[in-house]
């Protein structure tokens, strides 16, 4: 009798500690199976390469596998769109951008979720600015002679498309220096890169990577970079802010986000993983070498992050008279 009250009395008060600390319960459970780490971009994209490389740290850290789900179209908002009506039990994560979780709610009538009333933050990755190129025959040995050849006539811009980087940081230029440049758009970054190395274009906001051996080769210059700081792989090239430009600040950047409503103690611990891993010096040379800079933080950090910039494009694509798609 003794031992059958003891064992109801144990399962009582397990019970009850159930109860009181579902969260607990649920975090010690998790993860039962694998999880699914939404890209949205083709496999062989930038965004598809870091959607792998967290994929496998957080297989490891987590002891279960992440699946990687690319699901491109529409510039990201296919992929946000669905992630935002899935279930928010700690399986189903995308790896957000600037696009998608910034840019689109103002370059799209309908971008089909809302980067902040549909997501749960749950950490920032990397960043990366873009750099001002143009070839020497241009004649702009520096930035302030390219605003001046930009004030005498319209020079051409070209873009990896319209909403990239390199067409928000052209048409910032327009707004913070009072210039009127011309924007042509492009399929592809190589494309454009091709036209502005023959002439048929007079400068370009791109990615540095690409463009560092032509810049080697002496084909290119480097004017200025739309980071919020100068990036480590090129300390001698100045942002735009340090050129003279205020509130110019044009950065891709990627973070992890979940469906909103996603359990507080799910999100710390895939928050604490990739911490952790953006710390370790094989992470971040390997990083750099891809030509971004680590961010990491707290959910909150990234909430600030992505309200900032859901509000920032808003104003710059209307002030730009860029109409929404």
């Amino acid at each position: 009798m003794l031992r059958r009250m003891i064992s109801r009395r144990q399962l009582a008060a397990g019970a009850m500690l159930g109860l009181a600390t579902p969260g607990l319960a649920r975090a010690q459970a998790w993860p039962a199976r694998p999880l699914r780490l939404v890209v949205p971009f083709a496999g062989g994209t930038t965004t598809d390469l870091f959607g792998r490389a967290i994929a496998n740290h957080l297989t490891q850290a987590l002891g279960q596998t992440v699946v990687v789900d690319n699901r491109s179209g529409a510039g990201g908002n296919i992929a946000a769109a669905a992630v935002a009506r899935e279930r928010p039990d700690g399986y189903t994560l995308i790896l957000g951008t600037s696009g998608t979780h910034g840019v689109n709610m103002s370059l799209y009538r309908e971008p089909g979720s809302d980067a902040v009333r549909d997501f749960t933050p749950v950490v920032p990755f990397v960043t990366a600015p873009v750099v001002l190129a143009v070839r020497p025959e241009l004649g702009a040995a520096d930035f302030a002679g390219l605003l001046e050849l930009a004030k005498r006539r319209p020079l051409t811009f070209a873009s990896a498309g319209n909403g990239t980087t390199g067409h928000l940081s052209q048409a910032l230029l327009d707004l913070r220096a009072g210039v009127q440049t011309v924007h042509v758009p492009y399929r592809s970054g190589a494309q454009a890169v091709t036209d502005l190395l023959s002439g048929q274009v007079d400068a370009m906001f791109y990615h540095y990577l690409p463009l560092m051996q032509h810049v080697r080769e002496g084909k290119l210059r480097v004017l200025g970079s739309t980071g919020a700081r100068r990036t480590s792989n090129l300390p001698d090239v100045a942002t735009m802010q340090e050129l003279g430009l205020r509130d110019f600040v044009v950065e891709g950047w990627w973070a992890i986000y979940m469906p909103a409503g996603a359990p507080r103690e799910i999100v710390d611990r895939i928050n604490a993983a990739t911490n952790e891993w953006l710390r370790k010096p094989e992470a971040l040379e390997t990083l750099r070498n891809q030509g971004v800079e680590p961010l990491g933080g707290t959910p909150e950090d990234l909430a600030t992050r992505t309200a900032a910039e859901v509000a920032k494009w808003r104003d710059i694509i209307r002030d730009a008279r860029i109409e929404p798609g």
